[in-house]
């Protein structure tokens, strides 16, 4: 059975970082796209960012530099970097698995809470 786990989430402080990781079993992990995304109360799902295979990383311009989104193949795991952080990003965020176009396949993990505040 395939499983996607979230990591890293908590309570900070505006301004200051998390580190969110998102480790995967049961999955050819170097063929997937990895993508972090959030969804916040009462918003719409938000891609936040990317990486493929070949680690060519896709942002949102809400996330462009202040979030760095990598991989490390050997754990089979994505990490997502979150520094300067705002209120504004707190939200659920999601890990998902993206298959190439020959074996489209797509996993969700399911969430770890970031919530910025004083």
């Amino acid at each position: 059975q395939v499983q996607i786990v979230e990591s890293g989430g908590g309570l900070v402080q505006p301004g200051g970082s998390l580190r969110l990781s998102c480790t995967t079993s049961r999955i050819n992990f170097n063929i997937y796209t990895m993508g972090w995304y959030r969804q916040a109360p009462g918003e719409q799902h938000e891609m936040v960012a990317q990486i493929t295979p070949r680690s060519v990383r896709n942002y949102a311009d809400s996330a462009k530099g202040r979030f760095t989104i990598s991989r490390d193949n050997a754990k089979s795991t994505s990490y997502l970097e979150m520094s300067n952080l705002k209120p504004e990003d707190t939200a659920v965020y999601y890990c998902r698995a993206d298959g190439p176009d020959w074996h489209p396949e797509h996993y969700w993990g399911r969430g770890t809470q970031v919530t910025v505040s004083l």
